[in-house]
């Protein structure tokens, strides 16, 4: 019932993995976060990497898509660098999923009666 807990909604917060997020935008095609790894108490964590994460959208007959990729940049510079390459095979690889799952769609047997 509505009272009773979800078992599978975990709010815990894993504290060895947290990251300031920073975002740097062109406020046209390009957002690139910035993810900076820290400790707790929110301090730099210079043990682990600063990540990077580039989005943007593509207009669709239905409306805006989201795309979003993980951006392999060793800097902020490098992040926007790359924006347009890692952008277009995340879009690549969303198209080729679109793709499969049409044509398990078309590739159904429908039994009537069923």
């Amino acid at each position: 019932m509505a009272d009773e807990p979800n078992e599978s909604f975990n709010l815990d917060v894993n504290r060895s993995n947290l990251f300031l997020e920073e975002s740097f935008t062109d406020l046209r095609a390009c957002t690139v976060r910035r993810l900076s790894p820290v400790n707790p108490d929110g301090s730099p964590d210079r043990g682990r990497k600063t990540l990077y994460v580039g989005q943007t959208h593509v207009i669709t007959p239905a409306g805006p898509l989201p795309i979003q990729s993980a951006i392999q940049a060793k800097d902020l510079q490098q992040a926007f660098k790359k924006f347009p390459e890692t952008m277009k095979a995340a879009m690549d690889r969303l198209i080729e999923e679109a793709k499969k799952a049409q044509q398990q769609e078309q590739s159904r047997i429908v039994v009537p009666g069923r």
